[in-house]
């Protein structure tokens, strides 16, 4: 068990308050890792959010730099960030957030080639991209691993997230293979509310300590959807699609592969 400094007791209060935190609850915060991949519409609010909460390590994937048109809704990155590389800008917030937890930065694109090295060391994964091969590409690494992970997509004013664990349903159950080019737009083409992306990236990093403290019911085999418009919330229940081609009964995917070049990158996410 860890010894929680005086500091430290102050600083995660509000967390050791908790019936189902508590002491063993923030200790295991403290041991978990988490890999946050894009840090910016939704990767940012969810880095901050673990970071602040003590969770121990946290690992930041991105290969772009911070552009003007990131800051309405990419949080961690500041005015003075322009033109740096967004896992230097966000390592360094996250660092004096939080002297506590361990930042590891990576300056890469995720391919098949190296996604396996880089989730291995981690309990969770968020997926804060926001193009289709990214999305699809973590999904089947984390399947075939048996990691935990967290989808999200938004667009405009709207928002979706799933939780996948070993044995629940998984992306493809839903979406089986990405859709064509420029068939679905994207947020640097259709926009995006910043707020949302605020939103949506809380959730992901909620589910995320929940996972890491093994409490509440996390979104598994559900599709939560929301609409800021409307402030409509509605949760789709999913059955494990028994002939998806990576989770199912006869998968026949049991490699990775890279699909078509994102049509937008991180930084516009």
């Amino acid at each position: 068990m860890i010894e929680f400094t005086e500091e430290q007791i102050e600083r995660y209060s509000r967390n050791l308050l908790l019936a189902d935190v508590g002491i063993e609850g923030q200790a295991r915060l403290l041991n978990g890792k988490a890999l946050i991949v894009g840090v910016g519409g939704l990767g940012a609010p969810a880095a901050y959010y673990l970071t602040a909460a003590g969770v121990g390590t946290i690992g930041i994937v991105d290969s772009d730099e911070v552009d003007r048109s990131n800051l309405q809704r990419q949080i961690i990155h500041f005015t003075s960030d322009i033109g740096r590389l967004k896992v230097s800008s966000a390592e360094e917030k996250l660092k004096s957030l939080n002297p506590d937890v361990k930042v590891i930065p990576y300056q890469t694109r995720l391919t098949s080639e190296n996604i396996m090295e880089i989730i291995a060391d981690y309990d969770f994964i968020i997926d804060g991209t926001d193009n289709f091969p990214a999305k699809f590409l973590i999904n089947d690494a984390c399947v075939l691993t048996g990691k935990a992970f967290s989808h999200g997509g938004i667009l405009r004013f709207s928002g979706q997230t799933m939780t996948h664990v070993p044995g629940s349903s998984c992306y493809r159950c839903i979406f089986e293979a990405p859709p064509p080019q420029n068939a679905i737009p994207t947020c640097s083409q259709a926009g995006i509310l910043g707020g949302v992306a605020g939103m949506l990236g809380t959730i992901q990093a909620t589910e995320c300590l929940k996972y890491l403290i093994g409490k509440g019911d996390l979104l598994t085999n559900r599709l939560l959807q929301f609409n800021a418009l409307t402030m409509e919330f509605r949760t789709v229940r999913i059955k494990k699609n028994k002939q998806c081609i990576i989770c199912g009964e006869s998968p026949t995917i049991t490699e990775l592969q890279d699909y078509e070049p994102p049509i937008c990158d991180l930084k516009h996410n």
